[in-house]
């Protein structure tokens, strides 16, 4: 397995700027953020820092959201979102032109949180037309969306990897998979064995974390190693994004690798 370190979880004891350097120093050669900017039409020269400290680093870019909301707020992605269109517009112009310098060929997408006031089914109409137009645009670079399902966020509809998928299939693009995140799905109760055996040639992305906690593989329930394997077996063969809350510093959270980075 390639691992990379998303350096919106990990290293944040350092300012974003500095992250993919000492992600490098650790051993990694790749890396995946969240939306990096506080608002989805930063200035250029915001945008072209980020470009800098992750090339002068010398990391590849795994993995990169777009525009999300106020995320410690709770929102968790805008794509449902019925009048926040150009925020995700402008997010996805500048995700693909950082993608075109840095290599990125995976997007995550977050679908969005019920919005008080908004009709669920028009919500998910919605849905479907920003993501068939990302998609669009994603396709011109040959990169891809993610469709994640997520935890600990009530208003979120997709819960599981099935959810994922029929929003997936209602776009019908070949260039949407699914993120199988397996803190997320293990939180949720989905069948994570069901997930990699039925559907491992479906997943576009991968995120581990333990169960419970969040914290790093080892310190929880899940089988994660196992996992990996099993996924390795079916045929996936794309980078796993470490994304968990570190139960110490983030470099001692390294241990479980133990020289696989």
């Amino acid at each position: 397995m390639r691992y990379d370190v998303n350096l919106s979880i990990l290293f944040t004891e350092l300012p974003l700027l500095q992250r993919a350097e000492a992600a490098r120093a650790a051993g990694f050669g790749a890396v995946e953020y969240w939306w990096p900017f506080d608002t989805a039409s930063p200035a250029d020269r915001e945008v072209d820092a980020f470009v800098r400290s992750v090339g002068d680093a010398g990391v590849h870019l795994a993995g990169l959201n777009f525009f999300a909301g106020d995320m410690p707020a709770g929102d968790r992605g805008v794509v449902s979102w019925i009048g926040r269109e150009k925020e995700l517009t402008d997010s996805v112009d500048i995700a693909i032109g950082i993608a075109e310098q840095l290599g990125c060929r995976t997007f995550n997408a977050l679908y969005g949180n019920r919005v008080e006031g908004l009709v669920p089914a028009a919500q998910d109409e919605h849905a479907l037309s920003t993501l068939d137009a990302a998609a669009v645009a994603a396709a011109r670079i040959g990169a891809r969306l993610v469709i994640e399902p997520l935890s600990g966020a009530d208003r979120y509809p997709l819960k599981t990897a099935a959810d994922a998928f029929a929003v997936i299939d209602k776009v019908g693009r070949d260039n949407l998979a699914l993120l199988f995140d397996l803190y997320h799905l293990g939180v949720n109760g989905d069948d994570l064995d069901a997930v990699i055996d039925q559907h491992a040639a479906r997943i576009g992305h991968v995120q581990v974390a333990d169960v419970p906690g969040r914290h790093e593989p080892g310190t929880g329930n899940l089988d994660i190693k196992g996992y990996l394997a099993k996924l390795a077996a079916a045929g996936y063969d794309g980078p796993v994004g470490l994304e968990y809350v570190p139960s110490g510093s983030t470099t001692e959270s390294f241990g479980w690798l133990e020289g696989q980075r």
